[in-house]
Order: structure tokens, then sequence, then C-alpha cells
């Protein structure tokens, strides 16, 4: 998810920055310290989500949303402000949030999975057109395509990136980050630093101590490691 910050406080900008750090499928392309600057941002990086500050000089942050209402391919609008009176007119210009200053992160967790969703829908539009196209990988001395609906995971080992079928394990040129980004129409998710998973392929969650877990994943004969940091919201995602 491409994020870009709008604030005219360097402080709350970094501080914004931070706490988006910590989300692996979140990536900050840019920030602006007024809403004029950001219209330039949004012309040359187009950010799917503004986390927007409102009070700020020369034109507010309320004032910019309603700009970007006329815009064919808008943004996602979180508020990040010290100021509370201004929530209902957030919502009139659709805004996903509303997140009051010091930011709250159990508050920010339950916007990040309101965007996950609304910006997935807004991806889930072009599934038709987009599942059309196949991975490029490597295969010993040339490059195939493959289905992502074939890949049961993937993982990085030192710099190489391993894409891996039920049929073989092939190399990727590409980041898993990069990957994450360009299957975000598939059910993938990200169950350890190094580790992509397709989840319909999931058929075990296996206790390995001290809150770690694996996971065993059909077709394949390797377990894979489950951070403890990813453990609830992959059981959430997994049961019905």
């Amino acid at each position: 998810m491409k994020v870009a910050i709008i604030d005219d406080e360097p402080y709350s900008r970094e501080e914004m920055k931070h706490l988006l750090s910590t989300y692996e499928w979140v990536e900050v392309i840019g920030e602006a310290s007024s809403a004029e600057k950001a219209m330039e941002l949004l012309l040359t990086d187009d950010p799917q989500v503004l986390f927007l500050d409102i009070e700020m000089p020369g034109m507010s942050g309320v004032e910019l949303a309603e700009a970007l209402r006329k815009m064919k391919k808008r943004p996602q609008i979180v508020f990040a402000t010290a100021y509370p009176d201004y929530a209902l007119k957030a919502f009139e210009v659709e805004a996903v949030d509303y997140l009051l200053k010091p930011f709250d992160e159990e508050q920010l967790a339950r916007t990040m999975e309101r965007l996950k969703k609304t910006v997935a829908g807004e991806n889930a539009d072009g599934r038709e057109s987009r599942s059309q196209g196949k991975l490029a990988v490597q295969d010993e001395d040339k490059i195939i395509f493959i289905e992502p609906e074939a890949i049961l995971y993937i993982f990085r080992e030192e710099r190489e990136t391993y894409i891996c079928t039920g049929k073989k394990r092939y190399t990727c040129r590409l980041p898993i980050k990069e990957l994450e980004a360009k299957l975000v129409t598939y059910p993938f998710f990200r169950v350890h630093k190094s580790y992509l998973v397709q989840l319909p392929f999931v058929e075990e969650l296996i206790p390995w101590g001290n809150g770690v877990y694996q996971l065993k994943v059909s077709g394949a004969k390797e377990k894979i490691p489950v951070s403890r940091n990813y453990v609830k919201e992959l059981r959430e995602r997994l049961e019905l």
C-alpha cells in the first residue's frame, strides 16, 4: 500500500512514519508540508492513501480532500489531526478514518485494517484484467511464466527470492515486498519477514514453542515458520 503523509509539523510526520514502518505491507512513498505540495506529490507518485492533517498554512486538509473528490482516481483519506471539531466534515468528504494526535496505536491498527480492505477492494475491481497476467521466474537458463494460483509460498534467503509451486522451486529477481504488492489481488499472507504463503494451501498450524508456530502447506515438504507477530491475524484469516 503506497502512502503519503501530509502535515506541516515535521515531528508529526516523523511519528506517523515510525508507526507505519511496523506494517510491512505499507510503503511511505512521500511526504509534504502543505496541501499545495501534496498536489504535486499526487501527480508524481500516485499514492493510494493520504494521512492528512487539517490545520495547515494555505489550503486546509479538508479543502484538499474536497478538491480530490473531483479526481477520477483519488487516494483514500485518513485525517490525522490535533483538532476533534472537524470529524463530521471529514466524513462528509468520505474520509476512511479520523485519527487524533497524539496517535493511539490500537486505533491506528483498526484504521490500517480498514484501509487494507478498502484498497484491496479497489484493486479487486481490476482483478479480471490483472489476473490474466503471469509471474516471470527463472528456470535454469530460461525465463518461464507461471500462474499466481499455482504458487504455494514464496520465501527470501540471502539475496535470492524463491517461488515454490507443487512441482518445482524457481528463482525470481524481485524482493518479497514487490511480489506481495503484485499479488495483492490473490490470497497471499505474510507469515514471516521472509515468507509469503497462499492461504488456500494451508493445512495445519503447528505450535513450535515460545509463541512461534509452523505451517504445513499442501504439496510442500518443508514446514514454514510463522512469526508470533503474525499468528493472531493469520488465525483470523484462516478461520470461519
